[in-house]
C-alpha cells in the first residue's frame, strides 16, 4: 500500500496536464433495442437461497431491476440432507424405495422455489446434478472442496428413461405448484458444463441426457422454454467443437428420446476472464472473457437456423471460481472493491457490441455470483454481497437496472475499441468509455421520457493513476425542452463501497450493530452530487466531472 500511495503521488507531480476526455452520447442515433441483459444471477449452493441473507439479497436482486430477475443454481437435483458447502448443496428429490421403485420428495426444492416466488425472482432451471439413486458413476457420490468435481454425481444416469421421468415429474410439479402461467415464463437448462469435468460421459452421452431431459420437461410443459449445453468458455477450441456438436445434433438428428425434433429456445455457454497477480498488483484478463463471447457468437451465427435464438451466458465472470477466496487466490482481490463493478461495466457494452456484429439475439450475461452465509467479512470471494453487506459490484447492477429503452449513440476520445481489447486487453492506456440508453416512454421514472449514461475509467491493472477529466455532452433533446432533472450516481474508493468503510473500522470481523448499521447504508447505491436541475441548450446538455480510475458513474437525465 506505502509503495501505491508513493506511485500515485509521484505521478500527480510528474504527470503533464491532460486534456479532459469528451464523452458525447447522441440520444438521435439508435443503435437496437436495450435488452436488460444483466438481471440474470447465479450460485454453486442452491440451499443458501433459504439462508437468511439469501433471502435478504434476493429481494434486493428483484428491487434492482423493473423486469424479471432470473436466478440459475446448481445441485437442484444432488441427494443429501440439504446442508451446503462450498461448491455443493442438496435437496434428495430422488431416492428408490426397497422395491427399487422411484421416491420424490419435494420438500427441500419447495423452499427453495418459494424463496424465488417470494422474492418475484424467476427462476432458470438447471437439471443438475445426478441423484445418487441414478448415477452411474462409482463410489463416493459427494467428494469435498476443492474437489467437488470428483464425485459420481456429475456421472451420466444409469437409465435414461428413469432420467426423463425425473424430469418429467420434476416439471409437473412445479406446474402444479406455481402455475402454467408463471412456468411457462421460466428457462430450463439442462445441465452445466458438460464438457468439463463437471460431466463424466461422452458427448454423445450428453446429448442423450438433453435429449430425454427435454422430452421430459416438454411432457409436462409443452411451452417450456428448454436449452442448453451451457458450455465453458469458447476460446478453447475443444469447448467451441462441444458447443457446434450439440448444435449440429440439434439440427440434424431425431431425438434419443421419443425420434422427434429436439426441442431447442435457447442456446447457453460460458464466457470467463483470467485476472492474475503482476508485479505485486491485479491484472485482469477482459480479453479472455470478451473473446469467449465472440467465438461463441461467431459459431451461433453460422447456423442460420439458430441464429435469432436467444443467447444465454449462462455464466459470465471475470474468472472461474466463485467459491476461491482471496486467501486461496490473491488474484481474487478485485472482487471486494471498485474494479469488479468498472469491469462489469466495460463488459457490458463490449457484450452489445459484439451481439451488433454478427447479429444474433443476447438475453443474458449472468453473473455467477450471489451469497456466501457464515464466511468472514470481506473474504474474497465471488459474491455480492458478505454477511448482509452489499459489495461495490452489486451497485453496478443497480445502475443497469434503471437504463432503459433504445441504447444509443456514444463516442470517447479515450475509448479502447473492441478489437484492441480483444487482441490485447486494456493495457496500454484506460478505457474511458461510455454506454447509453433514451427510454421515451419510461414507466420507471416518474417522468415520461430518460436518458442515462454509463460512463467507466478502467484500466486491466490495479494501479493507482490520476482522475480523468470528464467532459459529458448529450445531444438530440427534444426541442421546446429547457430544462431537465439529473442524477449522477458512483461507484469509487468513498462511493457506494462498503469495503473502504469496513477497512476504515479497521476491518472488523465482528462489528457491532452501530458498524453494521453504517456498512450496510455504505452499501447501497449513492449519488455522487445532489439531484439538480440542469438547462438544456441547444437541444444539449454537458457536464464536467472527474472520474478517478477503476470508478463507475451513472447519470441519469429526466424530462
Amino acid at each position: 500500500m506505502l509503495r501505491f500511495t508513493a506511485l500515485f503521488l509521484l505521478l500527480a507531480t510528474i504527470a503533464p496536464a491532460q486534456s479532459p476526455v469528451s464523452i458525447t452520447v447522441d440520444l438521435n442515433q439508435p443503435l437496437g433495442p436495450y435488452k436488460p441483459i444483466t438481471a440474470w444471477f447465479g450460485y454453486d449452493e442452491s440451499n443458501y437461497t433459504t439462508a437468511p441473507h439469501g433471502r435478504e439479497l434476493l429481494h434486493e436482486l428483484h428491487d434492482a431491476y423493473p423486469v424479471p430477475v432470473y436466478i440459475r443454481a446448481h445441485h437442484l437435483l444432488t441427494s443429501g440432507n440439504g446442508t451446503p458447502e462450498l461448491k455443493w448443496s442438496s435437496t434428495n428429490v430422488y431416492t428408490l424405495d426397497a422395491h427399487g421403485k422411484p421416491v420424490y420428495d419435494f420438500k427441500i426444492l419447495d423452499r427453495i422455489f418459494d424463496a424465488y416466488r417470494d422474492a418475484g425472482v424467476r427462476p432458470m432451471v438447471e437439471f443438475g446434478f445426478m441423484p445418487e439413486a441414478l448415477a452411474s458413476g462409482p463410489a463416493p457420490y459427494q467428494t469435498h472442496y476443492p474437489h467437488t468435481l470428483d464425485g459420481s454425481v456429475q456421472s451420466p444416469p444409469k437409465d435414461y428413461e428413469a432420467w426423463g421421468e425425473l424430469c418429467r415429474v420434476f416439471t409437473a410439479h412445479m406446474v402444479a405448484r406455481y402455475g402454467r402461467a408463471a412456468t411457462a415464463t421460466w428457462y430450463w437448462e439442462v445441465w452445466n458444463e458438460p464438457n468439463i469435468a463437471y460431466w463424466h460421459g461422452t458427448e454423445a452421452e450428453y446429448n442423450k441426457l438433453y435429449d430425454f431431459a427435454v422430452a421430459g420437461i416438454r411432457a409436462a410443459l409443452p411451452e417450456a422454454r428448454v436449452g442448453g449445453p451451457a458450455t465453458t468458455s469458447p476460446r478453447d477450441p475443444k469447448a467451441t467443437a462441444f458447443l457446434d456438436t450439440f448444435l449440429h445434433h440439434i439440427a440434424n438428428d431425431k431425438s434419443l428420446a421419443n425420434n422427434q425434433p429436439i426441442p431447442l429456445d435457447f442456446i447457453s455457454f460460458h464466457i470467463k476472464g483470467q485476472p492474475k497477480v503482476i508485479d505485486g498488483h491485479v491484472q485482469m484478463g477482459l480479453d479472455k472473457e470478451l473473446t469467449d463471447a465472440d467465438k461463441g457468437f461467431a459459431l451461433i451465427a453460422s447456423y442460420p437456423q439458430f441464429k435469432a435464438l436467444p443467447i444465454i451466458l449462462s455464466e459470465a465472470d471475470p474468472e472461474g471460481c466463485a467459491a476461491c477466496s482471496a486467501k486461496e487466490n490473491p488474484s481474487n482481490n478485485y472482487r471486494n472493491g471498485p474494479l469488479y463493478p468498472v469491469y462489469t461495466a466495460a463488459t457490458i457494452k463490449a457484450l452489445f457490441e459484439l451481439q451488433d456484429r454478427y447479429q444474433v439475439n443476447l438475453l443474458s450475461m449472468l453473473s455467477w455470483s450471489f451469497e456466501f452465509e457464515g464466511k468472514d467479512y470481506f473474504q474474497g470471494f465471488r459474491s455480492l454481497a458478505t454477511n448482509g453487506i452489499d459489495k461495490p459490484v452489486l451497485n453496478v447492477f443497480r445502475m443497469a437496472g434503471k437504463m432503459s429503452g433504445t441504447r444509443v449513440a456514444t463516442t470517447s476520445t479515450a475509448q479502447v475499441p473492441l478489437d484492441t481489447i480483444l487482441a490485447s486487453g486494456v493495457r496500454t492506456s484506460p478505457d474511458i468509455d461510455a454506454f447509453a440508453t433514451l427510454d421515451q416512454h419510461s414507466a420507471q421514472h416518474s417522468a415520461q421520457h430518460s436518458a442515462a449514461v454509463l460512463i467507466w475509467n478502467y484500466h486491466d491493472d490495479d494501479l493507482p493513476s490520476p482522475p480523468a477529466d470528464i467532459e459529458l455532452r448529450i445531444n438530440g433533446l427534444p426541442a421546446g425542452i429547457h430544462t431537465a432533472h439529473l442524477e449522477h450516481f458512483r461507484i469509487d474508493d468513498t462511493h457506494s463501497n462498503a469495503y473502504t468503510a469496513w477497512k476504515t473500522m479497521g476491518s472488523p470481523q465482528q462489528p457491532t450493530p452501530a458498524q453494521i448499521a453504517t456498512l450496510q447504508q455504505s452499501g447501497k447505491l449513492q449519488s455522487l452530487t445532489p439531484p439538480t436541475t440542469v438547462t438544456i441548450e441547444n437541444g444539449a446538455i454537458t457536464l464536467p466531472f472527474t472520474l478517478p480510475r477503476q470508478a463507475t458513474s451513472l447519470v441519469l437525465l429526466t424530462w
